[in-house]
Protein backbone atom coordinates (compact mmCIF):
# COMPACT_ATOMS: atom_id res chain seq x y z
CA UNK A 1 0.00 0.00 0.00
CA UNK A 2 1.19 3.34 -1.15
CA UNK A 3 1.25 5.45 1.87
CA UNK A 4 0.82 8.60 -0.49
CA UNK A 5 -2.40 7.41 -1.78
CA UNK A 6 -3.48 6.42 1.15
CA UNK A 7 -2.55 9.98 2.02
CA UNK A 8 -4.72 11.54 -0.96
CA UNK A 9 -7.72 9.26 -0.68
CA UNK A 10 -8.17 10.29 2.71
CA UNK A 11 -8.06 14.02 2.27
CA UNK A 12 -10.34 13.82 -0.31
CA UNK A 13 -12.73 11.30 1.36
CA UNK A 14 -12.69 12.44 4.52
CA UNK A 15 -14.20 16.37 3.46
CA UNK A 16 -16.35 15.15 0.86
CA UNK A 17 -18.26 12.47 2.98
CA UNK A 18 -18.86 14.53 5.72
CA UNK A 19 -20.54 16.70 2.88
CA UNK A 20 -22.43 14.09 1.98
CA UNK A 21 -24.07 12.97 5.54
CA UNK A 22 -24.60 16.71 6.21
CA UNK A 23 -26.43 16.99 3.45
CA UNK A 24 -28.84 13.85 3.73
CA UNK A 25 -29.50 15.19 7.49
CA UNK A 26 -30.90 18.32 5.71
CA UNK A 27 -28.16 20.45 7.23
CA UNK A 28 -25.90 23.01 6.34
CA UNK A 29 -21.97 23.53 7.42
CA UNK A 30 -22.77 26.62 9.45
CA UNK A 31 -25.53 23.96 11.27
CA UNK A 32 -22.61 21.65 12.48
CA UNK A 33 -21.16 22.29 15.47
CA UNK A 34 -18.59 19.69 15.62
CA UNK A 35 -16.49 17.31 13.51
CA UNK A 36 -15.18 14.19 15.25
CA UNK A 37 -12.75 13.08 12.13
CA UNK A 38 -11.01 9.46 12.44
CA UNK A 39 -7.74 10.50 14.82
CA UNK A 40 -5.17 8.43 11.73
CA UNK A 41 -2.92 11.39 11.07
CA UNK A 42 -3.23 15.46 11.53
CA UNK A 43 -2.50 16.46 8.35
CA UNK A 44 -5.49 14.52 7.12
CA UNK A 45 -7.65 16.23 9.82
CA UNK A 46 -6.68 19.59 8.97
CA UNK A 47 -6.84 19.37 5.16
CA UNK A 48 -10.27 17.65 5.68
CA UNK A 49 -11.10 21.16 8.00
CA UNK A 50 -9.83 23.19 5.04
CA UNK A 51 -12.05 21.21 2.54
CA UNK A 52 -14.87 22.07 5.12
CA UNK A 53 -14.12 25.49 5.54
CA UNK A 54 -14.88 24.53 8.98
CA UNK A 55 -12.61 26.63 12.31
CA UNK A 56 -10.74 25.01 14.37
CA UNK A 57 -12.64 25.16 17.51
CA UNK A 58 -15.35 23.27 15.43
CA UNK A 59 -12.76 20.08 14.82
CA UNK A 60 -11.76 17.55 17.82
CA UNK A 61 -8.24 16.43 17.61
CA UNK A 62 -6.86 14.08 20.48
CA UNK A 63 -4.05 12.49 18.19
CA UNK A 64 -1.13 14.41 20.14
CA UNK A 65 -1.87 12.33 23.16
CA UNK A 66 -2.46 9.32 21.87
CA UNK A 67 -1.63 8.91 18.24
CA UNK A 68 -3.64 6.78 15.74
CA UNK A 69 -5.63 4.43 17.80
CA UNK A 70 -7.71 2.64 14.40
CA UNK A 71 -11.00 2.07 15.47
CA UNK A 72 -11.03 3.31 19.04
CA UNK A 73 -10.18 6.94 17.85
CA UNK A 74 -13.32 8.31 17.37
CA UNK A 75 -15.28 6.90 20.53
CA UNK A 76 -12.43 8.18 22.32
CA UNK A 77 -12.49 11.41 20.84
CA UNK A 78 -15.91 11.07 21.65
CA UNK A 79 -15.58 11.03 25.30
CA UNK A 80 -12.67 13.18 25.54
CA UNK A 81 -14.84 16.04 23.39
CA UNK A 82 -18.05 15.38 26.36
CA UNK A 83 -15.57 15.62 29.26
CA UNK A 84 -13.94 18.80 28.16
CA UNK A 85 -17.17 20.54 27.47
CA UNK A 86 -16.31 20.79 23.42
CA UNK A 87 -19.83 18.68 23.00
CA UNK A 88 -22.89 19.97 24.75
CA UNK A 89 -26.27 18.41 24.68
CA UNK A 90 -27.88 19.49 21.47
CA UNK A 91 -25.02 20.06 19.31
CA UNK A 92 -24.91 18.57 15.96
CA UNK A 93 -21.47 16.63 15.84
CA UNK A 94 -20.38 15.00 12.09
CA UNK A 95 -18.51 11.47 12.57
CA UNK A 96 -15.94 11.40 9.83
CA UNK A 97 -13.94 7.87 9.53
CA UNK A 98 -12.12 6.45 6.68
CA UNK A 99 -9.77 2.63 7.34
CA UNK A 100 -8.88 -0.40 6.02
CA UNK A 101 -9.85 -1.63 2.59
CA UNK A 102 -10.02 2.42 1.80
CA UNK A 103 -13.82 2.25 3.59
CA UNK A 104 -15.12 5.54 4.52
CA UNK A 105 -18.55 6.51 6.38
CA UNK A 106 -19.45 8.88 8.20
CA UNK A 107 -22.75 10.09 10.68
CA UNK A 108 -24.59 13.13 11.79
CA UNK A 109 -25.76 12.68 15.14
CA UNK A 110 -28.23 15.33 17.38
CA UNK A 111 -26.32 14.91 20.33
CA UNK A 112 -28.67 14.10 23.47
CA UNK A 113 -27.34 14.02 27.39
CA UNK A 114 -27.28 10.35 28.48
CA UNK A 115 -30.58 9.81 30.93
CA UNK A 116 -29.60 10.25 34.69
CA UNK A 117 -28.27 7.06 36.64
CA UNK A 118 -30.75 5.29 39.24
CA UNK A 119 -29.00 6.38 42.17
CA UNK A 120 -28.71 3.34 44.30
CA UNK A 121 -29.11 3.09 47.84
CA UNK A 122 -26.12 2.76 50.35
CA UNK A 123 -27.20 -1.01 51.14
CA UNK A 124 -26.81 -1.92 47.21
CA UNK A 125 -23.62 -0.08 46.77
CA UNK A 126 -22.74 -2.02 50.19
CA UNK A 127 -23.72 -5.31 48.59
CA UNK A 128 -21.98 -4.64 45.41
CA UNK A 129 -18.52 -3.55 46.69
CA UNK A 130 -18.72 -7.05 49.29
CA UNK A 131 -19.50 -8.89 46.09
CA UNK A 132 -16.64 -7.71 43.71
CA UNK A 133 -14.62 -7.99 47.01
CA UNK A 134 -14.99 -10.98 47.75
CA UNK A 135 -15.04 -12.85 44.30
CA UNK A 136 -11.35 -13.31 44.32
CA UNK A 137 -12.24 -15.65 47.11
CA UNK A 138 -15.49 -16.96 45.44
CA UNK A 139 -13.27 -18.08 42.38
CA UNK A 140 -10.20 -19.58 44.78
CA UNK A 141 -12.93 -21.90 46.66
CA UNK A 142 -14.10 -22.63 43.48
CA UNK A 143 -10.99 -23.76 42.16
CA UNK A 144 -9.89 -25.33 45.38
CA UNK A 145 -13.36 -27.85 45.75
CA UNK A 146 -12.26 -28.78 42.13
CA UNK A 147 -8.86 -29.73 42.67
CA UNK A 148 -10.16 -31.22 45.82
CA UNK A 149 -12.39 -33.53 44.18
CA UNK A 150 -10.37 -34.31 41.12
CA UNK A 151 -7.61 -35.34 43.84
CA UNK A 152 -10.46 -37.63 46.00
CA UNK A 153 -11.41 -39.11 43.08
CA UNK A 154 -7.81 -40.02 41.75
CA UNK A 155 -7.77 -41.62 45.26
CA UNK A 156 -10.62 -43.57 45.04
CA UNK A 157 -10.06 -44.58 41.31
CA UNK A 158 -13.39 -43.04 40.56
CA UNK A 159 -11.71 -40.54 37.51
CA UNK A 160 -10.25 -43.41 36.40
CA UNK A 161 -13.93 -45.22 36.27
CA UNK A 162 -15.38 -42.06 34.46
CA UNK A 163 -12.33 -41.28 31.93
CA UNK A 164 -13.17 -45.05 31.03
CA UNK A 165 -17.27 -44.40 30.91
CA UNK A 166 -16.58 -41.25 28.75
CA UNK A 167 -14.51 -43.27 25.94
CA UNK A 168 -17.27 -46.07 26.26
CA UNK A 169 -19.90 -43.31 25.35
CA UNK A 170 -21.85 -43.66 28.60
CA UNK A 171 -20.98 -40.46 29.83
CA UNK A 172 -20.31 -41.84 33.74
CA UNK A 173 -23.78 -43.68 33.83
CA UNK A 174 -23.82 -47.47 33.85
CA UNK A 175 -25.16 -49.22 31.01
CA UNK A 176 -28.24 -51.00 31.06
CA UNK A 177 -27.45 -54.99 30.59
CA UNK A 178 -30.35 -57.34 30.00
CA UNK A 179 -29.35 -61.00 32.18
CA UNK A 180 -31.45 -62.77 29.72
CA UNK A 181 -29.70 -63.13 27.22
Amino acid sequence: MNGNEVYRFATRIMGSVAQQAIRKAGLTLDQIDLLIPHQANVRIIQSAAKNLKLPDEKVFVNLDRYGNTSAASIPIALCEAVESGRLKPGARVVFAAFGAGLTWAAAVVHWQPLPPTVQRSRWMRFVRWLRLTLAPLHSWYRRTIRRVDTAVGEVTGDSEDKTRNKQQGTGGREQATDDNE
